[in-house]
C-alpha cells in the first residue's frame, strides 16, 4: 500500500479539481451576494448567532459583507486560473472560515466540508499545470504527483460519507418517518406528493440513501463499477440539488470524480513534456500533518456516543459530525427574565430583535439559547437571573421540555464536550 501511495502518477486530475474547486467557490460567493442570503444573514440581521467563543468575528455583520463574500468570489477566479495560488487558497480558508464561525443559523455540514478540503488543497501542488503561475515561475511546473495527493482529498469525502451513513442508522430514518417529512417539504405538487407518501417509495428512498453513503466510494474505486458508479453519482447527487437546495456540495461531491483517475487522456491536459514532482512534497509532510489532522476528522464524529444523552434531542456533539438533513426540530420558547433587586419578571421579547430563522433556530438550540441568555444578561443595567422554558418536538414527535427551567440560565456554564446538566434528557421512543 505503502509503495502504491508513492508511486507518481499524472496531476490532471488534481489540476482540474483546483479549477472546479475555484469555480464553486466563485458560484457559492456571487451567488450568495445575487440570491440574498448576505443580505438575509449579515444586513437585515442585527447580529448573528457566532460560534462560542468566537464573538470577536461579529465585525463581520452589515453592508461590509457584499464586499467581503465579493471579494471570496474574486479569489475563486484566482483558484481557477491558478494566479497566486497557494497565497489565495490561504486567504479563502481564513475568509470562508470565519463565515463558517460567525453565523449558526444557516448551519450547514457542506459549509464545514468546503474548509476541511480547502486546507487540504493549501498543501498540494495544484498549480503545477494549467495555470499562471506556471507560466510565471516555470520552477513549479510539474506534471507528476505521489498518488498519496488526490487521496487525501478522497479520504476526507470518504469520512462524510462513511459518518453521514451512520447516522442514519436509527428508527426514524430506517422506517422512512424522516423521509415522509422530507420529501413532503420540497414540493406542493398532488401527483408527487402521492408517490412519497407510499411507505414503499419512502423505504426505497432511506435505504438508498445509507447504501449510498456506504458503497459509491468503493464503487468509484474499482474500476470494474466505476462507470455504473459515475452514472449513480450523477442522478444522486443533481436529485439532490434540485430538491433539497443545498448549494455547491453535490458539484462539489461529483467534481471528485476527476480524483480517481491517474491519467485524464485530453490533449491540452497531456503534452509531451514531463516533469516530476519536486522535492518539496514528501511523506513527511503525510505523517506530520494529515495523519493528526484525520485522527481528528475521525474521533469528532464519535464524541456525541461519549455525552450523556440521545444527541437527536439533546444536540450536544451534533454539530462537526456530519449529521447531515437527519431531523425535523421544532420549539417553543419564552425567556423569563428577573429582577434581582426587586424581584419583578417579565418575558423578554426576543422576537423584536431577531429574523425569522434566528426565531427557529433560538427555540430550539441549547447552545444558542445559552448564548442569547448570556446577550441579554451583558446588556442589562440591573443584576438578572434568567429562566427559560422551551419544549422542543422531534421529527413531529409530543413536545418535550429542553432547559431545566429552574435553572439561572445568567449564571449557567456552557461545556462544548460534554453534557450541560440544564439541558434535560427524554426518551423519545
Amino acid at each position: 500500500m505503502k509503495k502504491w501511495l508513492a508511486e507518481t502518477i499524472d496531476n490532471s486530475g488534481l489540476v482540474i479539481f483546483r479549477i472546479l474547486l475555484g469555480l464553486l467557490i466563485a458560484s457559492e460567493s456571487f451567488g450568495a451576494i445575487l440570491l440574498g442570503w448576505v443580505e438575509a444573514v449579515f444586513v437585515q440581521s442585527k447580529f448573528t448567532f457566532n460560534f462560542i467563543g468566537f464573538d470577536f468575528l461579529q465585525v463581520l455583520h452589515g453592508e461590509k459583507m457584499y464586499a467581503y463574500f465579493f471579494t471570496m468570489g474574486i479569489l475563486g477566479l484566482l483558484i481557477t486560473f491558478g494566479l497566486f495560488y497557494r497565497f489565495v487558497m490561504i486567504a479563502f480558508t481564513i475568509m470562508w472560515t470565519a463565515v463558517y464561525l460567525i453565523q449558526k443559523e444557516h448551519y450547514n455540514n457542506h459549509y464545514y466540508f468546503l474548509i476541511l478540503i480547502c486546507i487540504i488543497m493549501i498543501f498540494l501542488p495544484a498549480n503545477g499545470k494549467l495555470s499562471v503561475d506556471a507560466k510565471l515561475f516555470p520552477k513549479i511546473k510539474q506534471t507528476k504527483i505521489p498518488r498519496w495527493m488526490p487521496y487525501l482529498l478522497i479520504f476526507q469525502l470518504a469520512i462524510l460519507y462513511f459518518y453521514a451513513a451512520i447516522a442514519k442508522l436509527y428508527p426514524d430514518w430506517l422506517d422512512g418517518t424522516f423521509s415522509r417529512i422530507l420529501l413532503n417539504g420540497i414540493t406542493q405538487r398532488q401527483f408527487l406528493l402521492d408517490i412519497f407518501n407510499q411507505k414503499w417509495f419512502l423505504l426505497t428512498y432511506a435505504y438508498i440513501g445509507i447504501l449510498f453513503d456506504l458503497l459509491i466510494l468503493p464503487a468509484l474505486l474499482w474500476k470494474k463499477t466505476r462507470k455504473l458508479a459515475i452514472i449513480a453519482s450523477f442522478g444522486f447527487h443533481l436529485f439532490n440539488a434540485y430538491t433539497l437546495k443545498i448549494g455547491i456540495f453535490p458539484f462539489l461531491a461529483l467534481s471528485f470524480i476527476v480524483l480517481l483517475y491517474d491519467s485524464i487522456p485530453l490533449k491540452f491536459l497531456n503534452k509531451k513534456e514531463e516533469i516530476l514532482p519536486n522535492n518539496n512534497f514528501n511523506t513527511k509532510l503525510l505523517l506530520f500533518l494529515f495523519v493528526p489532522f484525520f485522527i481528528v476528522q475521525l474521533i469528532l464524529p464519535l464524541r456525541h456516543h461519549f455525552i450523556k444523552g440521545d444527541v437527536l434531542f439533546t444536540e450536544e456533539g451534533h454539530r462537526l459530525s456530519w449529521r447531515m438533513m437527519l431531523r425535523e426540530r421544532k420549539g417553543f420558547l419564552k425567556i423569563k427574565v428577573v429582577d434581582k433587586n426587586t424581584g419583578v419578571s417579565y418575558y423578554y421579547n426576543y422576537a423584536a430583535e431577531l429574523t425569522p430563522k434566528q426565531i427557529k433556530i433560538l427555540s430550539n438550540s441549547p447552545d444558542v439559547i445559552w448564548q442569547y441568555c448570556q446577550k441579554i444578561k451583558k446588556e442589562s443595567k440591573k443584576p438578572i437571573s434568567i429562566f427559560v422554558e422551551c419544549e422542543v418536538s422531534i421529527n413531529r414527535r409530543p413536545f418535550y421540555k429542553l432547559i431545566n427551567e429552574k435553572t439561572d440560565m445568567a449564571t449557567a456554564k456552557f461545556n462544548y464536550f460534554a453534557h450541560n446538566d440544564w439541558v434535560l434528557l427524554q426518551n423519545l421512543n
